[in-house]
């Protein structure tokens, strides 16, 4: 098991305020996700509804998310764990209460079973909670005593009376830092909606950051943090597909506009697929200037420059090429391109294992999948030190290191 220290060992004062410029300014603190019970509820029956394109090995998992928090660790960073954080938050009484509610879904449990699980839920120390909220729980695992209801009669004793959240790992998703502010995403699917919640409660509660404002909300239009670059500061990129809606783009545009968190988002249409989820699977910074790029998008992606309109609207142009947009909007002449692999099967192969999904510990520093062999050569051919890491079983829910990780403080460019 990593031997990251949990921030909650740590005083708030000796830690890096929260603010994120950049894609790859040093890291300085990142908020991850130790795979652990959640993942032991997938099954043949459910991997699919829950987003996993395989059952993995768990305690490869782990194995493989310990080495790469430890590889961030040795790079000073402080890493900060999700379970750890959310068990700080909920020993704040209002937190607690907070979680118990979001837990149970009336519509889908009934009265009756609605209120005989929230009561065992409030119940619940700190860490049961955390557990409950994070793993889910089986109608059998309810306190046969509580609720004798029609639902809990006519359902499998195995059926889950709350859900897992398996992609808790990918913790890019649910939330992001731009600037000193944190945008709670939106999510898309429905498998994933508590995730939020759970962050909100995070952001809202933990010492750490109850002073941080806030650039988003989980209730606004769908974005997801996958799809959100910082190219420089005052630039975003965001990425426009199947789980960031147009109307989500321009939100949180107009939000950052309002907040002086940017003065250009560039709004991206990517393929909709399992594919190109995000922005982040076709595209990454792995340097101040440089990006390693899916090279079957390179000559056809485009964007849609925002910029402050009048009265607090936004300025829409375009589209024009997405490299293009990004160089003038980033002050630079050209943005350097390192494509994923040789040749076209290479290519969709390694972004297929997310070879495009770096994340960076610094400039020209990026921690990529060991197994995407010809693009890590690539960036070190092309001066991008890469810190391998094993992913075998960690790629099953289709995300790699950026998307497992959630950065929460870098050092300014």
């Amino acid at each position: 098991m990593t031997t990251a220290q949990p921030a909650s060992d740590l005083a708030a004062h000796d830690l890096p305020a929260p603010r994120v410029d950049s894609e790859v300014g040093p890291l300085r603190a990142v908020l991850l996700h130790r795979p652990g019970a959640e993942l032991k509820r997938l099954t043949p029956r459910n991997n699919d509804q829950l987003l996993f394109d395989s059952i993995p090995w768990v305690d490869r998992a782990q194995e493989e998310h310990d080495a790469f928090a430890e590889t961030l660790v040795s790079r000073d960073v402080e890493v900060m764990l999700l379970a750890d954080a959310l068990v700080t938050a909920l020993t704040d009484e209002r937190a607690h209460a907070a979680a118990a509610d979001t837990a149970v879904d009336r519509r889908r449990v009934g009265h009756e079973l609605a209120d005989a699980l929230g009561s065992h839920l409030s119940g619940l120390d700190a860490a049961g909670l955390a557990d409950v909220l994070t793993a889910g729980m089986t109608f059998e695992e309810l306190p046969a005593a509580e609720g004798a209801s029609l639902v809990r009669r006519m359902h499998h004793p195995h059926d889950f009376v709350v859900d897992p959240l398996p992609n808790l790992l990918f913790t890019r998703d649910s939330s992001v830092w731009i600037g000193n502010r944190v945008a709670i995403a939106s999510l898309a699917m429905p498998a994933r909606n508590r995730e939020t919640a759970l962050l909100d409660l995070i952001y809202a509660y933990h010492p750490r950051f109850r002073a941080a404002g806030r650039a988003y909300g989980a209730h606004s239009a769908p974005v997801e943090g996958g799809d959100v670059l910082l190219l420089a500061p005052g630039v975003l990129a965001i990425g426009v597909g199947e789980r960031t809606t147009p109307a989500g783009a321009e939100s949180l545009a107009r939000s950052v506009f309002a907040d002086g968190l940017a003065h250009t988002v560039l709004a991206v249409p990517i393929v909709q697929d399992r594919a190109t989820m995000h922005l982040d699977t076709v595209c990454t910074m792995v340097d101040r200037d440089a990006v390693v790029m899916y090279p079957a998008v390179r000559d056809t992606l485009v964007a849609y420059p925002l910029r402050p309109g009048t009265d607090g609207g936004v300025a829409v142009s375009g589209p024009v090429p997405f490299l293009d947009a990004a160089a003038e909007a980033m002050g630079i002449d050209r943005l350097r391109v390192i494509d994923t692999g040789l040749d076209p099967v290479t290519a969709e192969r390694e972004q297929w294992d997310d070879g495009n999904n770096t994340l960076a510990v610094a400039p020209g520093v990026v921690v990529a999948y060991e197994r995407n062999v010809e693009t890590n050569e690539r960036l070190e051919a092309a001066g991008v030190e890469v810190l391998r890491m094993s992913g075998s079983e960690l790629g099953s829910g289709r995300g790699g290191p950026r998307c497992m990780s959630c950065p929460i403080t870098r050092a300014a460019l």
